[in-house]
């Protein structure tokens, strides 16, 4: 059976095989085609000038939609130590961030025989990462995230149904309540605020996933709301018992003690932002040239982990 990731997933691979970002190992374009040969992709285009993610993420969506296991193989290539010849660095940092990232779809690196493979686990932090989450408080009232009274008065409402739940053990229901007033905060954003970044499809047509891109690139959250939200996400579905009965797991304290954490900082991110005039639009990055490094992507995007880590302080907390 073949390997299916989740698009958010395979976007954030492509940010792994490109290494804008330092201690990550850059590839250029031509060599961004070369690991896929590495990998053991068959028919190889040769790089055509198209950004780097671009083209990396339009190949690995391309394979996967072709039913061939050729996203594993280069997730499974991104954890050979053979890729790093001589760049420790640069393999601990890739390994570290690709199994934060692989997490939140199930799946880990594992080990056997000296090589890499891709195994099962449940959705969330690793228990490392896990260790370390804080509790991030919600610094805000409702009222500063949603202007309309009566929707503020229904996320409220549901901030404290959430609340009721985890406290009396209905694990699932409080994530689904989550899940739903994540939703809803982020689609009334859409619709209120100004968006340098235009709707990706009509707004009764989105659903989470579309809510919580949009709200990033119009950075009105930051990247660690946005790649930690597919945890609500995915709880959130469970909703449909069949998907429940797939997954063969049903939340638990634990799970609503990662997901709170993201719903308190997507509203801390909206708070901050409500004011803040829209973005104009990304320019089309230039066709790759030269050699080394682009100087504008040597900051570093923050990782699912940092979502707690970064957010501390005094506030009224929404969760436990």
């Amino acid at each position: 059976m073949n390997e299916i990731f989740d698009d958010s997933t395979l976007t954030e691979i492509a940010h792994l095989i490109c290494g804008d970002e330092t201690p990550l190992l850059y590839r250029k374009g031509y060599e961004i085609a070369a690991f896929f040969q590495r990998a053991g992709w068959d028919d190889v285009p040769e790089y055509d000038g198209t950004p780097r993610h671009k083209w990396t993420l339009d190949l690995l969506r391309e394979r996967q939609e072709d039913g061939t296991d050729d996203a594993k193989r280069a997730v499974l290539r991104l954890a050979n130590r053979l890729e790093y010849y001589n760049q420790q660095q640069e393999y601990h940092a890739t390994l570290k961030r690709l199994n934060e990232i692989l997490v939140l779809d199930g799946r880990r690196i594992g080990e056997e025989g000296g090589q890499p493979v891709l195994t099962r686990c449940e959705v969330g932090f690793r228990d490392e990462v896990r260790q370390q989450l804080p509790r991030v408080e919600l610094k805000v009232a409702v009222s500063e995230v949603v202007s309309d009274p009566d929707l503020a008065a229904t996320v409220q409402l549901r901030l404290d149904e959430a609340r009721t739940c985890y406290e009396h053990g209905a694990y699932t229901s409080a994530v689904i309540m989550l899940g739903s007033l994540l939703e809803g905060v982020l689609a009334h954003a859409a619709q209120v605020r100004a968006a340098g970044v235009r709707m990706p499809k009509p707004l009764r047509n989105m659903g989470l996933n579309d809510f919580v891109d949009f709200a990033y690139e119009n950075k009105w959250i930051e990247h660690d709301a946005k790649l930690a939200s597919e945890l609500v996400r995915h709880y959130r579905n469970l909703v449909h018992p069949l998907a429940e009965k797939r997954t063969g797991h049903s939340p638990n304290r634990d799970t609503l003690d990662m997901c709170w954490p993201v719903v308190n900082a997507t509203l801390n991110d909206l708070a901050a932002t409500a004011a803040a005039p829209p973005i104009p639009p990304t320019p089309r990055a230039p066709a790759e040239r030269g050699r080394g490094r682009n100087p504008h992507t040597s900051a570093q995007r923050p990782t699912p982990a940092s979502v707690a880590r970064r957010r501390s302080g005094g506030g009224t907390t929404a969760g436990t």
